[in-house]
């Protein structure tokens, strides 16, 4: 949803998440490495029947929020004090709602302590990379019956863009840790990538998915079958996306969300922004507004409208301004503001008469923005059985 031109990073500035990056130090050794010990681990742990888990939409009732603490200078430079205070500020406004655990390297266990307080339980056995906790997590999923189990996307660090070598493990590892039964998705991709609506409907962009750097042997019927076997759906609306514009190649939970089954939700750009992701947006507003449901019924399609980002706080080119990645936990929906006062006050409106019932907790996530990523990137949800 970046508004504006991307820059040259200025010496220091670390690595933004919405700018296409070079590989940052990992090895393609050490990239299949990870992915042998991430299929080993799926492998030895049994797989549910087949079609018997589907994620559910996200609104259901949670058991916690998984989240990850970010450590690395050389991804954030002089960022990552800032990212951390916001992650802390995420976790600690989650955290009055439900459980939130948080994965840290032992090295920076104390601090995220520290600042997250004791409402957030911090576990330093599963290290990480960095915090983008939607993209590396396990997807979780339930069969209505009591049953839980969660699907490995073979994180690979949005096309090799990042060093990954502990993120893509972590989906294994936090199932490990619950003892819940784990696989290994039949392609590669991020949370992040995919919205779903519990009730067997997709939405993805394929210039995430779609990509030779994720999927370079898959043709798209091939990806779509894999993805609906990961998530036990039957239907996926594919949006064009945008690609080589930042690093995940335009995932989906930046722009269009899916509120209950047949019904979705897209942020607007402004009606003068002309960009590649203005324009994309409305194409998937478009799309959406002549799809139908994998149960055939007609979708019905609300507006958010986005910010102009001639008016947020925050002057960086790779800037995510986008209230439409929030996220939902038990009583509240979790978003940014930005600075625009009208527009910030004109989307809490909005969402709170599209989630009933929950109070909507508007949270200045600058720092992390800076990165191209919002609060919906740094979350995962352990739906409850």
């Amino acid at each position: 949803m970046n508004a504006h031109a991307a820059h040259p990073p200025a010496p220091g500035e670390g690595m933004g998440r919405r700018r296409f990056l070079a590989a940052a130090g990992l090895t393609a050794a050490a990239a299949a490495l990870a992915a042998t010990e991430g299929r080993a681990r799926a492998a030895a742990r049994p797989a549910p029947a087949a079609g018997a888990f589907r994620v559910p939409i996200e609104d259901v009732r949670h058991t916690r929020t998984w989240m990850a603490w970010p450590d690395s200078t050389s991804i954030w430079g002089g960022k990552l004090g800032g990212v951390q205070s916001d992650i802390a500020l995420i976790a600690r406004t989650i955290a009055t709602y439900e459980p939130v655990y948080l994965c840290a390297n032992s090295g920076s266990a104390a601090k995220a302590r520290s600042l997250c307080g004791p409402t957030v339980t911090v576990l330093s056995t599963i290290p990480v990379d960095d915090c983008w906790m939607r993209d590396t997590g396990p997807v979780f999923r339930t069969d209505g019956a009591g049953g839980l189990d969660a699907v490995g996307l073979n994180f690979n660090g949005w096309g090799n863009k990042q060093a990954h070598s502990r993120d893509a493990l972590v989906a294994g590892r936090i199932a490990a840790h619950l003892g819940v039964p784990f696989t290994a998705a039949a392609l590669v991709g991020e949370g992040g990538a995919v919205e779903q609506d519990g009730a067997g409907t997709l939405m993805a962009t394929r210039s995430s998915l779609a990509n030779r750097n994720r999927n370079p042997n898959m043709s798209q019927t091939q990806i779509e079958a894999a993805l609906r076997t990961a998530y036990g759906a039957s239907k996926v609306i594919w949006f064009d996306g945008v690609t080589g514009q930042d690093i995940t190649d335009d995932h989906v939970d930046a722009t269009s969300r899916f509120l209950a089954p047949g019904k979705a939700l897209v942020q607007m750009p402004l009606a003068s922004d002309t960009d590649v992701y203005a324009k994309d947006a409305r194409q998937q507003y478009q799309i959406l507004s002549g799809a139908t449901t994998a149960g055939g019924g007609r979708m019905t399609v609300e507006k958010l409208q986005g910010p102009d980002y001639d008016k947020i706080r925050s002057t960086n080119r790779d800037f995510l301004a986008s209230y439409a990645n929030y996220y939902v936990c038990n009583g509240a929906v979790v978003t940014g503001q930005f600075g625009d006062t009208r527009a910030d006050a004109a989307a809490k409106a909005t969402l709170t008469r599209l989630f009933p019932g929950r109070v909507v907790e508007q949270l200045d996530i600058d720092r992390l923005g800076t990165g191209g990523g919002g609060i919906h990137c740094v979350t995962q949800q352990q739906p409850m059985p």
